[in-house]
């Protein structure tokens, strides 16, 4: 009986362990750099005439693609609030907090000041994003 209440603690405990080290392993460090990147198509406009309030503002509107493989590197819009498209592919967006959600063509989503993320391209096909924000130039 003693034998095998110590192989079922021992088998518990390399379950657990077995576990922890999965976790800790498939975890990744946000990458801080884009790779794979490309902005196609930009514009932007002078918010300052345009909305009282809005003097040093720019709205930029960009078209990005994301190659296969492509990572937008850890980055905040503490003063870059962003509204995106996906036109084309799925692109796998990570926030802080563990949250994690893949958007595919047709979909859209925005990123406040309290957004801190990295996304990337897990597919084998190009990601092409429609990327408007408010920034200072």
């Amino acid at each position: 009986m003693r034998a095998q209440v110590t192989r079922s603690v021992l088998w518990v405990g390399t379950v657990v362990l077995a576990f922890g080290l999965g976790t800790a392993v498939g975890q990744q460090s946000p990458p801080q750099e884009n790779k794979g990147i490309t902005v196609t198509k930009a514009t932007t406009m002078d918010l300052g005439p345009e909305i009282d309030g809005m003097q040093g503002r720019q709205l930029r509107l960009r078209v990005i693609k994301a190659d296969p493989g492509g990572v937008f590197g850890l980055h905040t819009h503490k003063d870059r609030p962003a509204v995106a498209y996906v036109l084309q592919g799925s692109i796998t967006e990570y926030r802080e907090g563990g949250y994690a959600k893949e958007f595919s063509e047709g979909d859209a989503w925005s990123e406040g000041k309290d957004v801190t993320h990295w996304a990337e391209n897990k597919g084998t096909t190009p990601v092409v994003l429609v990327v408007a924000d408010i920034m200072k130039p």
